[in-house]
């Protein structure tokens, strides 16, 4: 069914600038109110939808497809591991069961109060058991703007930037789901007044905007996949705070990128958006003319999206958070293609679950640059706040929120949001003693 079908319209009463009408139809992990398991649900209005509720009245899938078991699980592992035939049968289905003129669900009154349960009621959990994370590096404004604070304007990018998407591989085990409270880490840094490195807690923390995806059907060990075939390796999509400690980072990268400054927390928000809700806003993304990617990395067609993302911060002086930045997902160079592909081609088995995000998003103007880093550029240009405070990076008790959205004639498809809020350093005898001497 076309997302821009104009039949297409819900029972549950949606406001028009929800991000979760039935054209999205979100999936995520929850626990109710009530308390119990974690189980599978999509997000429709201000309700969540319990499909393991759908599955035991076999109102989804046929069994063919395996479909009614995967969906009463915890964890959306195996439901991404089926594929697209998959997916696209039970979106079809749960479009069907929530429109307007479809009885079997908008008349059963038991069956209503069985499956719905309030969004502000639920508590929701990571959307899968994420084996691998990998961490790309994939806006060229973003890289450029790092490049020019570290390296000067004439080699801002590196010789490789242009060739293939960079990456990192990150820690899954500190991957959070949205709401989560993030501790200030302890590191290893060198302050340029400093002869010698001191450890401590990072005093130039940062959030990155970012926005990953989670991989659906895997390959096997040493089988590569074609540019071509990787769309059918992409579940769906969700927003992605990457934490960065800058102090600690700028210390320890050199020679093999980051390791404490990026291990200690990375948000994401808690639905995962199909690519099928996704479709209608995907659009050329920048020229890739010079110099052209090698064949193995050419776009199939257009691979970018039209999604608006904003940064909001709100201190603890603040009654409500101020948006600071806003981006577009559409100014990412590398696409999830690109980065998918170049991933798998040495012969990487990726798995379902396994999350990869896109690094910062920054566009061409510098209200679109998605760190603090290039916000104040390194602390030199700091944000005024309507509270009359400034920063330069974030300090405790910062809450950071990220947003993103899609929209055209009408239909607004969105990601919901990502929030954490940043807590003191838990300081242990060492780290008492440095903070002491610096």
């Amino acid at each position: 069914m076309s997302l821009h079908d104009p039949g297409l319209r819900s029972f549950i009463e949606i406001p028009a600038d929800s991000d979760f009408s039935i054209h999205n139809l979100p999936y995520g992990v929850f626990k109710p109110a009530f308390g119990g398991a974690p189980r599978i649900g999509v997000a429709i209005g201000d309700q969540v939808l319990d499909l393991s509720v759908l599955a035991e009245r076999k109102l989804l899938a046929g069994d063919e497809l395996g479909v009614g078991s995967v969906l009463q699980l915890a964890t959306l592992n195996a439901f991404m591991a089926l594929g697209r035939p998959a997916w696209r049968e039970v979106r079809a289905k749960l479009q069907r069961l929530l429109r307007h003129d479809e009885p079997a669900l908008r008349d059963d009154a038991g069956l209503r109060t069985a499956a719905f349960h309030p969004l502000r009621q639920v508590e929701m959990q990571l959307p899968a058991a994420i084996g691998d994370y990998t961490d790309f590096y994939s806006s060229r404004e973003h890289a450029t703007n790092v490049g020019v604070m570290l390296r000067g304007a004439d080699n801002a990018l590196q010789p490789n930037w242009l060739h293939l998407p960079v990456g990192y591989h990150g820690r899954a085990s500190s991957v959070v789901v949205s709401g989560t409270e993030i501790r200030r880490p302890l590191g290893q840094m060198k302050p340029p007044e400093a002869e010698h490195p001191v450890f401590g807690p990072t005093r130039l923390l940062d959030f990155e905007l970012e926005m990953g995806f989670f991989v659906g059907p895997g390959n096997e060990l040493g089988t590569a996949v074609p540019i071509e075939q990787a769309a059918e390796h992409i579940f769906g999509m969700v927003l992605v705070n990457d934490w960065s400690a800058r102090d600690i980072q700028a210390w320890e990268y050199v020679p093999l990128g980051p390791f404490l400054a990026k291990s200690f927390a990375t948000s994401i928000s808690p639905w995962v958006v199909t690519m099928e809700a996704l479709e209608p806003f995907r659009c050329a993304g920048p020229a890739q003319d010079d110099p052209e990617p090698l064949r193995y990395l050419r776009n199939p067609g257009p691979a970018a999206f039209d999604i608006e993302l904003e940064v909001l911060l709100q201190t603890r002086a603040m009654a409500a958070p101020q948006r600071i930045a806003a981006s577009n997902f559409r100014y990412l160079y590398w696409s999830v293609l690109q980065q998918l592909a170049h991933h798998a081609s040495g012969g990487c088995n990726l798995r379902p679950g396994d999350l990869l995000a896109s690094g910062t998003i920054s566009g061409p103007e510098k209200h679109q640059r998605g760190s603090m880093l290039e916000l104040a550029w390194r602390g030199s240009e700091p944000i005024t706040l309507a509270s009359g405070e400034q920063r330069a990076f974030l300090a405790d008790g910062d809450t950071v929120i990220l947003r993103g959205h899609g929209e055209r004639d009408g239909v607004r498809v969105g990601f919901g949001e990502v929030r954490g809020t940043v807590l003191p350093a838990r300081l242990n005898g060492a780290a008492q003693a440095a903070e002491a001497r610096v």
